[in-house]
């Protein structure tokens, strides 16, 4: 059994661990508090940027434009938004898992552009070329910032270094359910309910002045409104991570202190009692 003075000095560690982490606890609440207002009002425009392009290109017909054939590479870019920093429970992990456990993304057939250096660090030591490290924008994420990422990531598009784009981040759908998701941003792809209105329908989209002008236009604020509100999203799902993360923890240091507390005075009961027993002896003893 423990001695009283080590199971006090764990105490104390256990004591000061807990005060770190309800610290860390209220500052991830502050900033959970302003990510997920920006979140929520940013994402409806973001989901309705995302069913409106891809409805529209499905009701376009067949037109031979760059952003919207797949190309001759085999080559795939994955933006992977990840923090910069741990302590958020699974939130990392869940995105990289994701990213591992698709097969369609080979490693060598895949350009990470990585936003958050947890999720570089985690998939160049499993061997996936690192093309980008754009760290800092996680930091304080800017409309700015996911349209010069979008105009890089474009351009290795339509140079035909890569065939494909997709976006790993994790979804905010509440304070306590961040679910990591996977999107293929182009060649758009369109789901099963907007081929069955464009076949029903005998209308094509029309574009003024041309499909080619009005398409340059349209996709890279298309793959650019995703990026951003990727970007929003992960803030507010990692905020809510580590809020529920630094919880845990304190509720555990909780939990050991009290455990902690009753090892220590039944130690001091049982050296009081051994005590009282000597004492006793030794006056017997005498007498």
């Amino acid at each position: 059994m423990a001695s009283m003075r080590d199971i006090k000095r764990r105490k104390g560690s256990i004591q000061s661990t807990q005060q770190i982490t309800k610290a860390m606890k209220l500052v991830s609440t502050v900033k959970l508090q302003k990510a997920k207002n920006r979140a929520e009002q940013t994402n409806p425009y973001f989901n309705y940027m995302y069913q409106t392009v891809t409805s529209m290109l499905a009701k376009s017909g067949t037109i031979d434009h760059p952003y919207l054939k797949k190309g001759d590479s085999t080559k795939k870019a994955v933006v992977v938004i990840t923090s910069n920093r741990g302590l958020a429970g699974g939130y990392n992990s869940n995105v990289i898992k994701l990213v591992l456990g698709e097969e369609a993304l080979d490693p060598k057939d895949v350009l990470v552009y990585a936003i958050g250096s947890k999720g570089k660090e985690a998939l160049e030591r499993r061997g996936y070329e690192i093309r980008e490290d754009a760290s800092s924008i996680i930091e304080a994420p800017v409309y700015e910032d996911a349209a010069a990422l979008c105009r890089r990531v474009l351009e290795a598009y339509t140079s035909g270094e890569i065939g494909e784009i997709y976006l790993a981040y994790t979804h905010f759908k509440n304070t306590v359910s961040h679910i990591p998701t996977l999107l293929k941003l182009l060649p758009v792809e369109f789901d099963e309910e907007d081929l069955e209105k464009s076949a029903e329908s005998n209308v094509l989209m029309n574009y003024e002045p041309n499909e080619e002008e009005a398409l340059d236009e349209i996709i890279p604020k298309y793959v650019t409104s995703l990026f951003y509100g990727a970007l929003v999203e992960a803030v507010a799902s990692e905020n809510g991570a580590r809020m529920q993360a630094m919880d845990s923890a304190t509720s555990n240091a909780e939990e050991m202190i009290s455990d902690l507390t009753l090892k220590y005075n039944r130690a001091r009961q049982g050296s009081i009692t051994q005590e009282l027993t000597e004492i006793i002896a030794g006056a017997s003893a005498i007498s």
